[in-house]
């Protein structure tokens, strides 16, 4: 593994194929509303992070990105198509069918804060599962793929142990390479490293720094301003539900920035 986290390529303009496209989200928990028409355009091999402090619904937002949790209002798209939803002929709009629901989040990847890996099966069968459950791929072709991922995140030689048996840190890798086996347009994560002791925060965020080279489109939502500085081409700022800022991470941490960012910046530094 890489010692430091470096994103080797130049971060390019927020231009392109638009992969992910969020318009005016709502999301209410009881009297709660937690997303306030929220928009998001994720284009094609850009890296996208979510900051904001806790409470924001930085979590709630990426989460409906796949109807992990249905919005209430708006409309999110991944690659032209409606997520969660879909419109009839007279103009309704009516939940997708579970069968639907699920080929539609095949192709959008996600990486959660507690690794969620299967305890009783090996590192190499959590990451092959699902090719081979969903018909994606055979036994053998899952199995030379899955191989190929765990070398990509430093873990080839513990293909054969058990989750129990690796640190938080290699878990998670695990959960990307299980994320990326089947093959998605878009990874989204939600504080990956946020259940990890601070020594091994490090090595996720290499291989996040190296899915971007790789040019990967991805949105992280995550507390790790190192991530949201040296790996970012687009930063998000959200508090109580909006979107207050957002922009090149030059602009957003630059010195003429938004002072509210600032002083959240700070006090994540501080609380480091």
């Amino acid at each position: 593994m890489p010692g430091r986290v470096e994103r080797v390529r130049e971060p390019h303009p927020h231009v392109g194929e638009k992969i992910v496209e969020a318009r005016s989200v709502t999301k209410t928990f009881g009297e709660n509303q937690v997303l306030k028409g929220v928009d998001l355009d994720v284009h094609k091999g850009e890296v996208v992070v979510v900051i904001g402090p806790s409470g924001s619904g930085k979590t709630t937002l990426v989460r409906t990105l796949n109807h992990l949790e249905p919005h209430d209002g708006g409309v999110v798209t991944v690659n032209g198509e409606t997520v969660g939803y879909r419109q009839t002929a007279d103009g309704r709009s009516v939940p997708r069918s579970d069968a639907a629901m699920a080929a539609q989040r095949s192709n959008i990847g996600m990486v959660f804060q507690r690794f969620n890996l299967f305890p009783h099966l090996s590192v190499l069968e959590n990451v092959t599962l699902a090719p081979q459950q969903t018909g994606l791929m055979g036994s053998a072709e899952a199995n030379e793929y899955g191989r190929d991922l765990l070398a990509r995140v430093g873990l080839a030689q513990h293909a054969s142990k058990y989750p129990h048996q690796l640190s938080g840190g290699q878990q998670q890798r695990v959960a990307i390479a299980r994320a990326l086996a089947m093959k998605p347009s878009v990874m989204l994560f939600d504080e990956p490293t946020s259940a990890l002791d601070p020594e091994l925060v490090a090595e996720v965020l290499e291989v996040i720094a190296d899915l971007a080279n790789e040019g990967m489109t991805m949105v992280i939502v995550t507390h790790e301003m190192k991530l949201a500085r040296d790996v970012a081409d687009w930063v998000v700022f959200m508090e109580d539900g909006h979107v207050v800022d957002a922009g090149s991470p030059d602009r957003i941490f630059g010195a003429d920035g938004n002072e509210r960012i600032q002083r959240f910046v700070r006090h994540v530094s501080n609380a480091v």
